[in-house]
């Protein structure tokens, strides 16, 4: 299995609050400019396209103000993985080629400048701990009345929930795999407020244990955990 290390260039060192929208949008750009083909399959809004990847963001000496995240330095790294291997090689090829195009922001712009490969270990345990690397949202969704619900790491249904989420996930993408024993038990949990394309939620970061069949931990590690996968949560990497 495969992570991505991509180190950007800031013309100045900060990014907007809202850095999710500006990082999908970055993606979205990167698939484009790669393959048309692979950007409708990922992004047809006729449809509703379950993501297989995840990312987390390692930004220097952020400082959140009102409406930017201020930076001690002029790059940010993202850290990106994919449960689809085959689709893992595309990313790879899609971010190659949008290497060093300058990609505008507000009053700003970024710059891709190295793509760095990191093999990751096959997970052959059923019990793993694990720091979250990006908040993790747990959400229940009520068609009744088309509200969602958002459970922090103290609620006793939040493990629950989780579990719901990665069921939905494997529902969808035709994915044969047992949730029958999944956890995610809160070591060192702590709650956070996270930006959600415009709204606010309740989100999770800290340890966790995560307990269920490797084969389902492995699809988690690469895909990540909950829900709003694609645009940034749920990213962990493993301690024990």
């Amino acid at each position: 299995m495969l992570q991505f290390i991509l180190e950007f260039q800031l013309e100045k060192p900060q990014m907007p609050l809202e850095f999710d929208r500006l990082m999908v949008s970055f993606l979205k750009g990167a698939s484009r400019n790669y393959s048309e083909d692979m950007f409708e399959r990922l992004y047809d809004k006729s449809k509703s396209v379950i993501k297989t990847y995840t990312y987390s963001m390692y930004l220097p000496g952020a400082r959140f103000m009102k409406e930017t995240v201020e930076l001690s330095e002029n790059r940010f790294r993202m850290f990106f993985s994919d449960a689809d291997m085959g689709q893992m090689v595309h990313w790879f090829n899609a971010f190659n080629l949008f290497r060093f195009k300058t990609y505008p922001m507000n009053n700003n712009s970024m710059k891709l400048v190295s793509i760095r490969t990191q093999n990751r270990k096959e997970i052959e345990d059923s019990e793993i701990v694990v720091r979250m690397q990006s908040p993790l949202i747990a959400r229940r969704h009520n068609a009744e009345d088309n509200k969602d619900t958002y459970y922090t790491y103290d609620n006793t249904e939040f493990s629950d929930v989780l579990r719901e989420n990665a069921q939905t996930f494997l529902d969808k993408l035709n994915i044969n795999i047992s949730t029958e024993g999944f956890q995610v038990i809160p070591i060192k949990g702590r709650k956070v407020v996270t930006n959600c394309f415009g709204r606010k939620v309740d989100g999770n970061i800290g340890i966790y244990k995560i307990c269920g069949c490797p084969e389902l931990l492995n699809v988690m590690y690469q895909a990540g955990s909950g829900v709003r996968r694609s645009e940034g949560h749920g990213k962990w990497e493993i301690i024990m």
